[in-house]
């Protein structure tokens, strides 16, 4: 029956002519790769080595619609996030500082977009979408706090026109001084409840600092954000109260992490698979050969794609294999990259060699919100 039914889906995709959105979607994608490859790969090395910022790289991805698809689509339809994972993995595959400051930027968006803030959609979430505005998530710290691992760092309370905040927050990144992020904070003053907001990096009483160097991705412009009293106006407002919104928008947020993966793994895959002409006759020994991550990447992704589908599904059963996804994910990140310095030896072991660069992005994709030490305690509370 299976052989039957891959038959007829391959004589009925034979028989269809491409959509006119899956045509533009693959002219996008092919726009996307064009940069990362002419722009991107040139300053792989110096975003690693100098922490620099890939501002441009950034703005140009935007205008070649790597963070729009997610947040566009006609009404009724679900949005695109496939799309923006597979556009961030383009970036991901050579890159993972550029591929996480992609992923900030569509939760910023994601966030904007599913709210009911009209006005912040019009301006601000079209801005984003272009990567006219740039910006980032404050979402860590609440996250944790959410589950009993750390405490609420912003308090917030309700004066004419909107909130006045303030409290630190010691990691944001894709920040700069004219930047925005999306934030949670709590409501003082014995209201409760918390509330979700845009903030706007330059507006009085803002301070942005740079207080660590990471062994990887300091080209993220991950900051220390100091919140002074500052005045966060109603229109800036993306959910208050908070509840429904937050099981809105977090299989979004934590599918959409899936994009640094799998170009990690992708780019591992080719390091693995460069070394086999010179090494192949030694690292046929290994445990694990590059084939053996194109298969579990090709699972991977096939299990995320399905989950894109509805991203806004309120099945307990959904947001579960959303979580185990990720967690794999994260797995297999760290996985490869270890099987890629491996493979690679004594090349990849140099200062300059790209796999050992890949080690230290992959730890990345485990620890970053939610970690995998998280993930583990979210699948527990489910299963409780």
């Amino acid at each position: 029956m299976a052989e039957i039914a891959l038959s007829a889906h391959a004589a009925l995709s034979e028989a269809c002519a491409p959509s006119a959105a899956h045509l533009a979607t693959t002219a996008q994608l092919a726009e996307i790769r064009h940069i990362v490859h002419t722009d991107l790969v040139p300053l792989v090395g110096t975003i690693d080595a100098d922490g620099t910022y890939p501002e441009a790289v950034l703005r140009a991805l935007g205008g070649a619609g790597a963070y729009s698809a997610h947040v566009g689509g006609a009404a009724g339809t679900m949005p695109d996030l496939w799309t923006a994972i597979e556009a961030m993995s383009i970036a991901g595959e050579h890159c993972l500082s550029t591929a996480f400051c992609m992923w900030c930027q569509d939760a910023l968006g994601w966030y904007i977009h599913a709210s009911d803030n009209e006005e912040l959609k019009a301006d601000l979430g079209q801005r984003v979408a272009r990567g006219e505005a740039l910006g980032g998530t404050a979402l860590s710290n609440p996250m944790k706090a959410f589950y009993g691992i750390e405490r609420m760092r912003l308090k917030g309370r309700r004066v004419d026109g909107g909130y006045e905040v303030k409290g630190l927050l010691p990691w944001v990144s894709n920040l700069g001084p004219d930047h925005y992020f999306g934030a949670i904070f709590e409501v003082e003053n014995g209201a409760g409840g918390h509330v979700m907001a845009v903030l706007d990096c330059s507006a009085p009483g803002m301070k942005i600092t740079q207080n660590d160097n990471f062994v990887a991705l300091d080209g993220t412009r991950t900051f220390a954000v100091q919140v002074r009293d500052v005045f966060v106006p109603d229109k800036m407002l993306l959910a208050d109260p908070l509840d429904a919104y937050l099981q809105r928008i977090r299989a979004g947020f934590i599918l959409l992490q899936a994009g640094m993966a799998f170009g990690l793994i992708r780019g591992c895959v080719k390091l693995m698979q460069q070394v086999k002409g010179s090494l192949g006759h030694v690292n046929q020994y290994l445990e694990k050969q590059p084939e053996d991550f194109e298969v579990l990447l090709a699972q991977l992704e096939t299990v995320v794609e399905e989950l894109c589908r509805t991203p806004f599904s309120k099945d307990p059963a959904y947001f579960r294999k959303v979580v185990e996804a990720r967690l794999a994910a994260g797995e297999a990140s760290v996985e490869a990259a270890h099987y890629a310095m491996l493979h690679q030896g004594a090349r990849g072991y140099v200062a300059q060699g790209a796999a050992q660069r890949r080690l230290r992005e992959a730890y990345f994709v485990a620890i970053v919100t939610p970690a995998t030490k998280q993930l583990r305690k979210m699948l527990a509370e489910i299963e409780s």
